[in-house]
């Protein structure tokens, strides 16, 4: 999604407060050693002369919040919604903070889709352009000459997907040596989108000198907290959610589906979402079984647990769910009561209960111990005026978002295929490139028809299916020998973000 143009965000009777931060006061999370927010006459001539290039007469909140703290070159969490002005957070103190006349990468932002890449390429031009600062996209799918070329040229920012990013260390076509600056944008996307894996390799090739890092993402979940602490050295939390704030809580979320089709809109919402882990609660034994079966013949690790299951079975799943080898538990009330799973990250309901209180005891089953989590509820027709009211009786602040049409599903399915593939291909060693080198031709002249067409998107069906439930501790392929040396990998590794360890 784009981002909105940089203009002052509270509309008119604001009070002082919401036009300070953007929005209530109790909605702002600032770190203990809070810096007093700056305004653009405060900061340096080549951060004004770019905001006036840019047409901005002010800073919007997350910027004049965000500014101070790179400038004082702290590390931060910052979580601020999508048209909140964030790149415009990181790219002016990026460009106050880099030496010009060094003709290097001193600057990386990682995002998790070409188009976002080449939104903050051309936010970037225009802010930075005119200075001098020099930038270079990259992306998979687009001719590797041109980045190259970028970075033959000097390029003090690069921004790109970690995929790509990661070809080019290894190719050794780019050096990160001079880093000063490291931003994730959209890192709970990135996670989402399967690239943990590169992303841990790309570390192996940051500098040891103190560099600073910036994450910005719109909720702060269990598995992006971890990569924080992966990537940034002690950082600080800023916040400026206008709706609320995400950290060690649950978010109450529903979808509007069709009646007749809650299976296929729960597959939608479960590949939108990438659940890390949930209970989906249903209210009969018989949708328990038809859920289950539903989730199975689409790919996922799931089971089932109801009154009809003998101590011995029940004991069974449960141990699976507890060690993490099992991703999703279909359950009633009544075969879900008593579980305690500490880092379970999402609970679906896929229909609500047939009381009040059933919705507080399902969703109680995330967001235990400080971690956070999601309760999700489809609803179709009447059920929604039941949840609201559910909602009314107990203060809770539902949010409603949109079912994903089959197109969105698609692009962002082939997104994640696109990723795990070209890791794959990174991981192949020579002999395996030669051998694949027999099927280039074909592959080339495949989908010409439909009937072609069909027979990649089944190859390609039954790869998703294959790596959808992969083991939360597949290792990282190991790196080619003429690459640099690093520490072992201690945190999980798998397609998709790092879910809690097996025990042992």
């Amino acid at each position: 999604m784009n981002e909105e143009p940089n203009r002052p965000w509270p509309a008119a009777g604001a009070t002082d407060q919401e036009v300070k931060t953007g929005g209530p006061a109790e909605d702002v999370v600032e770190p203990a050693d809070a810096l007093p927010e700056a305004s653009l006459e405060q900061l340096s001539p080549r951060i004004r002369e770019a905001a006036i290039r840019a047409g901005w007469t002010s800073l919007m909140p997350v910027q004049a919040k965000g500014i101070p703290y790179f400038l004082a070159k702290r590390d931060l969490m910052v979580q601020s919604r999508t048209g909140s002005g964030k790149t415009g957070a990181y790219l002016l103190p990026i460009l106050d903070r880099i030496d010009l006349d060094r003709a290097s990468c001193q600057a990386l932002v990682l995002v998790p889709t070409r188009e976002l890449a080449l939104q903050v390429s051309r936010e970037a031009e225009l802010l930075c352009g005119s200075a001098g600062m020099r930038s270079v996209v990259v992306y998979g799918g687009a001719a590797y000459g041109p980045q190259i070329e970028g970075f033959k040229k000097g390029a003090h920012l690069v921004v790109g997907t970690p995929g790509r990013i990661l070809d080019h260390l290894l190719k050794r076509t780019l050096s990160l040596k001079d880093l000063r600056i490291l931003v994730f944008d959209e890192a709970d996307r990135m996670l989402s989108m399967g690239f943990y894996p590169d992303m841990r390799r790309l570390q192996k090739f940051v500098p040891e000198h103190r560099i600073n890092g910036y994450m910005f993402s719109a909720t702060y979940p269990a598995f992006v907290l971890r990569l924080a602490g992966e990537f940034l050295k002690e950082p600080e939390f800023l916040s400026l959610s206008r709706d609320r704030v995400h950290v060690a809580e649950t978010e109450h979320i529903f979808y509007i589906v069709p009646p007749m089709k809650k299976d296929r809109s729960l597959v939608k919402i479960i590949e939108v979402e990438n659940p890390l882990s949930a209970i989906i609660f249903c209210n009969t034994k018989a949708n328990v079984h038809y859920v289950s079966v539903v989730l199975q013949r689409f790919g996922y690790d799931a089971d089932e647990l109801s009154a009809d299951l003998s101590q011995a079975a029940r004991e069974k799943v449960m141990a699976k769910l507890r060690k993490g080898d099992l991703r999703f538990l279909v359950a009633t009330d009544v075969a879900a009561r008593g579980i305690d799973i500490p880092e379970l990250s999402h609970v679906i309901q896929y229909e609500p209960g047939e009381d009040p209180e059933s919705y507080i005891h399902r969703a109680g089953r995330t967001g235990r111990a400080g971690a956070t989590g999601q309760s999700i509820t489809l609803v179709a027709g009447m059920e929604e005026i039941k949840l609201r009211q559910v909602g009314e009786q107990y203060g809770i602040p539902l949010q409603e978002r949109t079912l994903p049409t089959d197109e969105e599903v698609g692009t962002l399915v082939g997104q994640r295929v696109t990723a795990k593939l070209e890791a794959d291909l990174r991981s192949r060693d020579g002999l395996q490139l030669e051998r694949m080198n027999r099927f280039t031709a074909l592959a080339r002249s495949l989908g010409q028809e439909e009937d072609e067409a069909a027979v990649v998107a089944m190859l390609l069906d039954d790869y998703y299916q294959r790596t959808l439930n992969v083991a939360p501790e597949a290792p990282v392929e190991a790196r080619p020998a003429a690459q640099p040396s690093a520490a072992p990998d201690r945190r999980p590794s798998s397609n998709r973000p790092p879910r809690r360890r097996r025990d042992r």
